[in-house]
C-alpha cells in the first residue's frame, strides 16, 4: 500500500477571529486546517508534516491539539527562535475581514525544509509576503521531485503597523518556475496580474474577464497548473496540453449554513495536495479541494473534517450523481 507524505508549510497564528455574526473564536489557524484535514483523511495511509516556526508558549498547545492524530508528524515545528504568528480577524462580511498582526513568525528556510524532502508534495500556505523565502522554493525544486502547491495569500499580502494590507505581486516571475501549482482567490488574481492601485479599493467579484490572458501568462512562465477559486461558484483550472491551454471548471459544493470561514483556502490547498498525491488528477484534486474547503465552514473547531468514507460519499453526491 502506498504511503502517503504530504507537508504542509506555513504560520501556525493563534487567532483572535470575531465572525460577521459578532462571536469571538479562539484558536490556532492556517497550516493546522490541512493538517488536521489531511491526517483524518490519510489516516494509517498516510503522514502529514506541518512545518512552521512558533513561540515557545504555543509549542505545546500546538503538540496537544495534533496529538490525536498519530500521522502527524511534529519534529517540523520549530520554537527554538520564539518567533511565531498572532493575528487578530474581524469579519465585517462572511467573506471580507479587517485583519491586525500582533507578532511575526520567523520564515521558512532551506534548513527548515531539507529532513522532508522526501515528501510527496509541499504545500506552501503562506499568509504575508515575508514567511516563505524564495531560495527555499528553489532548494526543493533542485533537490526533490516533490509537488510544489502555492497559495498565492502571502505574496500578496504586507503589513505595516501591524495593519494585514493588500499589495501587489510585484515579483511573480521570479517565483513561477519554481511553483508547480499555484493557488489563489479571485482577489489574488487581480493583485498578481494589474498593477493598477484601483484594484487595492475597488475589489468586483464579478470581474473574471482577466482570467484566461493571466492564465496564459502564469503557465508560460513556468506554473503547470493554475487554480483560480471563486467563493461559492466553485473554481477554475488552467494547465497546458502539448501546447494549447485546458480551461476546466469544478462547481462548488453547496452549504446550507455558513458559520467560519477562515482557514478555507487553507483547506482548499491541503484537498489539492490530496488529491494530486493519490490521483495524479486535476479535477478529483479539485474536487477534494472545494470538499475540505466546504466543510471548514461549517463549524468553529476541527470537528467538521470527516475521515475519507465520509469525504468520498460527499464527493460521490456532489459530483458524480446526476
Amino acid at each position: 500500500m502506498t504511503h502517503t507524505r504530504i507537508a504542509i508549510v506555513g504560520p501556525i497564528p493563534r487567532d483572535t477571529i470575531k465572525t460577521h455574526k459578532g462571536e469571538i473564536i479562539q484558536k490556532y489557524g492556517c497550516v493546522t486546517h490541512p493538517t488536521i484535514a489531511l491526517a483524518k483523511l490519510l489516516k494509517d495511509e498516510g503522514e502529514v508534516i506541518p512545518i512552521a516556526h512558533i513561540h515557545l508558549v504555543d509549542d505545546g498547545p500546538i503538540k496537544e491539539l495534533f496529538g490525536p492524530f498519530k500521522n502527524i508528524n511534529t519534529t517540523g515545528l520549530y520554537s527554538y527562535d520564539d518567533k511565531g504568528t498572532v493575528i487578530e480577524l474581524t469579519f465585517i462580511d462572511q467573506n471580507n475581514r479587517l485583519e491586525k498582526q500582533l507578532s511575526e513568525m520567523a520564515p521558512i528556510t532551506p534548513e527548515d525544509v531539507e529532513p522532508f524532502l522526501n515528501v510527496d508534495a509541499f504545500v506552501f500556505i503562506p499568509i504575508t509576503d515575508f514567511e516563505i523565502e524564495l531560495e527555499t522554493l528553489k532548494y526543493i525544486k533542485q533537490n526533490t521531485n516533490a509537488v510544489v502547491i502555492f497559495d498565492a495569500h502571502g505574496p500578496t499580502t504586507k503589513v505595516e503597523k501591524g495593519e494585514r494590507l493588500r499589495q501587489f505581486w510585484s515579483d511573480k516571475e521570479d517565483w513561477f518556475p519554481f511553483i508547480d501549482v499555484l493557488k489563489m482567490n479571485l482577489e489574488e488574481s487581480q493583485f498578481t496580474w494589474f498593477s493598477d492601485e484601483k484594484v487595492l479599493s475597488h475589489y468586483d467579484e464579478n470581474f473574471t474577464d482577466h482570467l484566461d490572458d493571466f492564465a496564459a501568462y502564469t503557465l508560460k512562465h513556468g506554473v503547470k497548473t493554475l487554480y483560480v477559486t471563486l467563493d461559492s461558484r466553485g473554481c477554475v483550472a488552467y494547465h497546458l496540453n502539448n501546447g494549447s491551454i485546458i480551461k476546466e471548471w469544478i462547481p462548488s459544493v453547496k452549504v446550507e449554513n455558513v458559520i467560519d470561514t477562515t482557514g478555507c483556502g487553507d483547506s482548499f490547498a491541503g484537498g489539492l495536495a490530496y488529491g494530486l498525491s493519490l490521483y495524479n488528477d486535476r479535477v478529483t484534486a479539485a474536487r477534494y479541494a472545494n470538499i475540505l474547503g466546504a466543510l471548514r465552514t461549517q463549524g468553529k473547531d476541527f470537528n467538521v473534517f470527516k475521515t475519507k468514507e465520509e469525504t468520498d460519499a460527499i464527493l460521490k453526491k456532489s459530483y458524480l450523481q446526476p
